[in-house]
């Protein structure tokens, strides 16, 4: 499978995500979003990025849900930020459906712990 983003073919893998996490960028984002009915927001980009930012300079770490209520609270100064919160913003799942359209592998483990 692939997406084509500016005249480019991106291979994904067949649950949508990218094969090559070096083939993501803003664009490749928005059109992984819009398979997804997402119109992606300031918050989901903070989501966005700090998914990446923990793969790429974490070794890989792919942050779960609580982990990622945590740090929204922290970027959006906001103490009231939930996993509702998260979820109405990605209802897929916060690390599964933002780590999609963040570009990183798809995740193995189970549960939000």
């Amino acid at each position: 499978m692939s997406i084509s983003v500016d005249g480019r073919e991106i291979p994904t893998t067949e649950t949508g995500f990218l094969e090559n996490v070096e083939d993501w960028s803003e664009s490749v984002a928005r059109v992984l979003a819009g398979q997804e009915k997402l119109e992606l927001s300031e918050r989901h980009w903070d989501l966005v990025n700090y998914l990446r930012d923990e793969f790429v300079n974490n070794a890989g770490n792919q942050p779960n849900t609580r982990t990622l209520v945590k740090a929204m609270a922290g970027t959006w100064g906001d103490k009231s930020v939930s996993a509702k919160t998260l979820y109405d913003l990605f209802p897929g799942d916060p690390s599964k459906q933002g780590g999609r359209i963040a570009g990183l592998p798809e995740s193995r483990r189970k549960g939000g712990y």
